[in-house]
């Protein structure tokens, strides 16, 4: 498993020419790393002296970052995965009409299982990005460069989850065009507004330095 290794073993492989891990699963991590320095944050801010009255707020907010640092890490395997079932597909007999029915219902199925995975970390890269604005800079003064550099993470995830969703659909859409628009449209309410939202962050942290 991918999430087994230390961080030099997946790096080498990611950079192997094996077609996974790739930027599925790189676009997991991002998303993780963002939801880990939401989780940072919390956890110095809770108990401090001058923020009693955000401790229970930061409380609510780690359970949730810890969801998502743990969701999105088992992503990474479940990314890499899906995109080797494609793989295995193209590789299906292709002799008589059946198999090639068969060879294309399969390639068809794991494209669509491809575009999905990522769909669902682009979800939770969201719901990271979400978190870290709730947080803005309310949290610990001498973290918040952390929520900054967490949101730019997990929109690093989100946008490049996002990529992986379109490069399926490209193959999909020749096959089932209804599914791909679908998820098309899916994708763009996910991502609207939100690297506008990040921005904006960004600048009201920078203008606590």
């Amino acid at each position: 498993m991918l999430i087994e290794k230390v961080i030099t073993e997946f790096l080498d492989e990611l950079a192997s020419d094996a077609p996974a891990p790739g930027g599925g699963s790189a676009a997991c991590i991002a998303g993780a790393m963002g939801a880990a320095l939401g989780s940072m944050v919390a956890r110095l801010t809770i108990g401090k002296q001058g923020y009693e009255d955000v401790e229970e707020f930061f409380k609510a907010k780690l359970e949730k970052t810890e969801a998502l640092r743990i969701k999105l890490t088992e992503l990474t395997d479940k990314d890499a995965n899906a995109f080797s079932g494609v793989i295995k597909a193209f590789g299906m007999p292709k002799d008589t009409e059946e198999e090639k029915a068969a060879r294309s219902a399969k390639i068809l199925a794991e494209y669509k299982v491809a575009a999905e995975v990522p769909l669902e970390t682009v979800k939770d890269c969201r719901k990271v990005i979400e978190l870290h604005l709730e947080m803005g800079t309310k949290g610990n003064k001498q973290a918040l460069s952390d929520i900054g550099v967490g949101a730019l993470c997990a929109l690093t995830g989100l946008k490049s989850a996002m990529h992986n969703v379109e490069i399926n659909l490209g193959w999909i859409k020749n096959k089932d065009a209804e599914y791909a628009e679908k998820m098309h449209a899916e994708l763009e309410g996910l991502i609207e507004g939100v690297e506008e939202k990040v921005k904006k962050l960004d600048e009201e942290i920078k203008a606590t330095f």
